[in-house]
């Protein structure tokens, strides 16, 4: 072989090379296995209600090429159900947001990719909530790009939402960032978990669980992740279906003075305030009412879920009962999983009705 012909052979093998060598299968949330090369992602667009929230907790933001409207507040048209609640990776990033074409609608009312929005976004990969996995199939093969599909959760401590977090840093080549993340939340969890054996005394009642917009006073939960990780006493804990769920309100006001703590998620101030117009005296049998221990958490389901905020709303129902500075873990917290402070930013959204505080049942729902 010439010389000339045997250098071009190595130089083909080469770049064939360089371009397989790197390649790794992976299996994603939904349990599909899809061909990636981590670490060479240059634009990435992120789809359906928390994907973009994931990946902005690991990944570079400047890498995304794309933002559903959703995220976009710079545009006029775009879904607005969430305007003025606390997101945190929107606040963090919003600016970035603001300057990147369409890949989508997103929102509640958009249950499907808009592949052409996507294409036209030219990205090398895709990160989807959409848990579907013929379509995530078919979405691939019409970009020709990968599509990692993560799994949704609500809770922060489940497997779901660390092998997201995980499968994030592969993808990303970010494992140091994610791991960074998860041993934050473990030390959160076991942090919480000390206060267990303390001072969580009384009998605890949160609403206002449940999707924004429809949530009200009766929307519970049997096992409220936040209250059961520092063993706070859930007093619908053996009642209705696992999860969130709607208590009767006959149930409700049998239960009434057993209450001794009430928290209202933010989600439902919207929802109770006409109903309380109606009927003042529908708390009245809720001891805690009654006793001025009632207070507003701030809400933590809004295009799925703000983890931070979640666990942020741990340590202020554990703050009820135990020495703790909130204001200091709100910052922690916030930073470590945004890259920035958030804390007033938070507070000041127009939904979050001042923050974190007991609640004056005399005027707040007047």
């Amino acid at each position: 072989m010439k010389k000339s012909n045997f250098l071009t052979c190595i130089a083909l093998s080469l770049i064939v090379f360089s371009s397989t060598a790197f390649a790794e299968s992976v299996k994603d949330g939904i349990g599909r296995t899809v061909t990636v090369k981590p670490g060479t992602y240059k634009n990435v667009v992120c789809i359906g209600a928390g994907a973009l929230r994931l990946y902005s907790y690991i990944g570079d933001v400047k890498l995304l090429c794309g933002v559903e409207d959703i995220d976009n507040l710079s545009l006029k048209q775009r879904p607005k159900m969430f305007d003025g609640v606390a997101r945190p990776y929107l606040i963090a990033n919003q600016e970035v947001f603001k300057k990147l074409p369409s890949c989508g609608t997103g929102g509640p009312k958009a249950q499907t990719a808009e592949a052409e929005k996507i294409l036209n976004c030219n990205p090398d990969i895709v990160i989807s909530e959409y848990e579907d996995a013929d379509k995530a199939n078919a979405l691939q093969e019409q970009l020709g790009v990968p599509v990692i599909t993560l799994k949704g959760t609500q809770n922060l401590f489940d497997k779901n939402f660390s092998d997201s977090i995980n499968l994030l840093g592969v993808v990303f080549k970010k494992g140091k960032r994610a791991k960074e993340l998860l041993d934050f939340i473990a030390k959160e969890k076991t942090e919480l978990e000390k206060l267990s054996s303390g001072n969580n005394s009384g009998n605890f009642y949160i609403c206002g669980l449940g999707n924004w917009g429809t949530t009200n006073h009766l929307m519970t939960s049997s096992n409220y992740p936040m209250f059961k990780v520092s063993g706070i006493k859930n007093i619908c804990e053996n009642i209705g279906t696992k999860g969130v769920f709607q208590i009767e309100q006959e149930k409700l006001v049998s239960l009434g003075d057993k209450i001794d703590v009430m928290i209202i998620d933010a989600a439902a101030v919207k929802n109770i305030k006409p109903l309380y117009k109606e009927d003042p005296a529908m708390f009245d049998s809720i001891k805690a009412w009654n006793n001025g221990e009632v207070y507003l958490q701030m809400a933590y389901n809004a295009y799925y879920t703000n983890h931070e905020i979640a666990l942020i709303n741990a340590w202020f129902a554990a703050s009820l009962s135990n020495k703790i500075n909130l204001n200091k873990k709100i910052a922690e917290i916030t930073k470590m999983f945004n890259g920035k402070d958030l804390s007033k930013e938070i507070s000041a959204s127009p939904a979050s009705y001042g923050g974190y505080q007991k609640i004056d049942t005399k005027t707040f729902f007047n």
